[in-house]
């Protein structure tokens, strides 16, 4: 009957809208061919208005992409004929679409093939960057913060791992910041009396650590901030409290603790040793440059009073530490902290000397 009829071709016509235009299963369209189903698509369904119809297009030029077609070629015809079925069907005098996902003033024709195109392939991402350039407003500020995003800051010099900081120019694999505090101290306040011992002032330490996190690659050791030996000692054991990968390193961290538990003091040192040997390059050469500082410290300790216990009593739970210390290894662990730091100063030629690396003879184990 008619009615059946009328059912019939309405049911065909959605099974073919734009809805289930994008949900053709791609097995169905290698075994039978895009090309067939695309044919099956676009000559039985029809778009219900414009804004339907650019979705068919939009996923046609998709589908050709996918299967290798050109989308200037295969979608033409296609194209072409979807323009004359949507005339046929389109009231006369219709007003066009004012929706703002389309750009105003332009024929219905002319917007298919805007669409379309018949250049060279485009990704999506592509294709959405030319759908904001011809809005007219937002492809200036758009193209200047592109910039900025992709431009390469220098590197911090707090919270970041050692092999992520600014390199020192002697040593590439000491950070900058550190090499600086230790060159001042060492200059300034050798005899400076309870140099680490003291703080310095929160709010210049603060003023420095934000200058230098701006990615500072050279350090001005006349600003009148470096010149309080307090505040550079300060940011000096800031820097290393920072770290999110502490100098002993995460992994290596109860090996140490177990390591100074050792009852035979010769083992206990050897074992130390090796440990030590054991860490990354960036851990392993920062360690031994701070350790010499520290050592040069105590050697002046007569004057500045920081004896190697002392130093230990400061620096140990700074440095021999977890990324995520909570109180109780603070507490179990607080003397061999200390014990480590204070056997690292006080032998501190024998823990780094290079003589094995070059078949020398090396020094009797210190019993430490």
């Amino acid at each position: 009957s008619l009615d059946s009829l009328g059912t019939s071709e309405d049911a065909r016509s959605k099974r073919h809208s734009t809805s289930d235009l994008s949900d053709v299963p791609f097995s169905a369209v290698r075994k039978e061919g895009w090309l067939h189903c695309k044919q099956i698509l676009t000559k039985k369904g029809k778009a219900e208005d414009r804004e339907d119809m650019l979705a068919w297009i939009k996923v046609i030029r998709e589908n050709s992409k996918a299967e290798g077609e050109d989308p200037g070629f295969a979608s033409q015809a296609l194209i072409n004929k979807k323009l004359n079925d949507y005339r046929k069907v389109s009231p006369a005098g219709a007003k066009p679409d004012s929706s703002p996902k389309g750009s105003r003033g332009l024929g219905i024709r002319a917007e298919f093939l805007k669409q379309a195109g018949t250049s060279a392939p485009r990704s999506p991402r592509q294709d959405a960057a030319v759908t904001k350039d011809e809005s007219g407003t937002q492809k200036a500020p758009w193209g200047i913060n592109i910039m900025k995003k992709n431009k390469k800051s220098a590197p911090r010099a707090f919270g970041v791992r050692l092999e992520d900081c600014q390199p020192a120019p002697d040593n590439k694999n000491v950070p900058l910041i550190v090499e600086a505090c230790c060159k001042v101290v060492e200059d300034r306040g050798l005899e400076y009396m309870g140099i680490y011992r003291v703080p310095g002032n929160n709010a210049v330490v603060s003023s420095l650590q934000e200058q230098l996190n701006k990615g500072a690659t050279e350090i001005n050791l006349q600003d009148e901030r470096w010149q309080d030996l307090n505040v550079i000692s300060s940011l000096l054991k800031s820097f290393f409290r920072k770290l999110p990968e502490p100098l002993f390193t995460d992994d290596k961290y109860n090996d140490f603790i177990e390591a100074n538990r050792i009852e035979d003091a010769s083992e206990r040192m050897r074992t130390l040793r090796k440990l030590i040997r054991d860490l990354p390059g960036h851990y392993y050469e920062t360690l031994k440059f701070l350790v010499g500082h520290l050592k040069t410290i105590a050697d002046h300790s007569e004057k500045n009073k920081m004896e190697p216990r002392n130093l230990a009593l400061v620096f140990g739970p700074t440095l021999v530490r977890t990324s995520e210390d909570n109180m109780t290894d603070m507490v179990t662990h607080m003397p061999d902290r200390y014990k480590i730091v204070e056997t690292l100063i006080q032998h501190s030629d024998w823990f780094f000397s290079d003589k094995e690396d070059k078949g020398e003879k090396v020094s009797p184990i210190p019993l430490g």
